[in-house]
């Protein structure tokens, strides 16, 4: 397939996940779930650490550090489609979803200080960490990375 077209996956998770952010931002009340379905909730959450919220808290130096590492991976992984030669389907749709997460969530920790985050799932009183459409995209294209690394052995 054309490169094009895998950088095109990365901004349409851009997109979804930035225009997802937005209209949660207008209707949700920050940290006040709306159900959606049993086990599923949409909660307005305010992510100042890491993933699944590793760090939060512990001051504002890691807003910038994480954010310089989020630009930097984002340059590795989009100078590695570009250049990349003979790759998969399944590695360049890996590399184009974590790219397109990793940007998606640099966009929210530069302009706001914090990752917005909404998807909500739990199981009875237990919550598994809230997230986001860029934090699933990273989490899947990482799936798929693994994934063509034992399909694809060399």
């Amino acid at each position: 397939m054309k490169k094009w077209y895998w950088f095109m996956l990365s901004l349409a998770v851009i997109v979804c996940d930035q225009l997802s952010k937005y209209l949660v931002g207008i209707f949700l009340t920050p940290y006040h779930p709306l159900p959606v379905f049993p086990m599923f909730n949409l909660t307005l959450a305010y992510n100042t650490g890491a993933a699944f919220s590793f760090l939060s808290g512990a001051g504002d130096w890691h807003r910038w550090f994480f954010a310089a590492f989020s630009f930097i991976v984002s340059i590795i992984l989009a100078v590695w489609l570009y250049k990349g030669e003979n790759q998969t389907c399944l590695l360049s749709t890996g590399i184009s979803l974590i790219l397109g997460g990793a940007i998606g969530n640099l966009f929210d920790r530069a302009l706001h200080g914090y990752v917005i985050d909404f998807i909500d799932l739990y199981y009875k009183n237990h919550h598994f960490a809230t997230f986001n459409i860029a934090d699933s995209a990273i989490c899947l294209g990482a799936g798929f990375f693994v994934l063509d690394v034992f399909i694809n052995k060399k």
